[in-house]
């Protein structure tokens, strides 16, 4: 059964059932492999994309419910050059082993796109992601440090 999905901006047509978890047409059909399988259940957060800019967990997102939907993974979230995000990320050493890391890049950057300035309250309850090698701290230092350019940003231009 052919499916319509707009990933990264580009337009495909996937060969398959409509309740096959979004996360497997990625990775399995368009070989879009930084969106990372961990729990299968959309506990862990490591398949995080946007659907129409909102993050959501790949792996209980049926691939028919998402046609013709815009579709973001990592690799379309820096096509241009890197994300704010993705910057932040560098500049706090925040991976260790870097497995969650794309998921997390992707909810934060949703989060963020709603909310430009949060306090760290916010990021926690919003950011729902699991960590398990500990760069959590790193993780809060580097949105919160966004938050702050974010929030001076809009200093500058009021």
């Amino acid at each position: 059964m052919g499916i319509r999905l707009n990933v990264n901006g580009v337009a495909h047509e996937v060969d398959v059932e409509p309740d096959a978890p979004l996360l497997w047409v990625l990775r399995d059909e368009l070989q879009l492999t930084g969106t990372k399988f961990g729990c299968g259940i959309a506990a862990c957060g490591a398949c995080t994309v946007h659907v129409n800019g909102k993050a959501k967990r790949s792996c209980s997102v049926p691939v028919g419910s998402v046609a013709n939907a815009e579709i973001t993974t990592v690799e379309g979230l820096g096509a241009s050059g890197l994300n704010p995000v993705q910057q932040a990320w560098i500049e706090h050493q925040v991976p260790q082993c870097g497995y969650c890391q794309s998921g997390m890049i992707m909810a934060v950057s949703a989060f963020l796109a709603s909310n430009p300035t949060p306090t760290a309250e916010q990021l926690g309850t919003a950011i729902t992601n699991i960590c398990r090698c500990g760069t959590l701290p790193r993780i809060r230092a580097a949105v919160l440090a966004l938050a702050a350019t974010n929030s001076a940003g809009k200093g500058a231009r009021s």
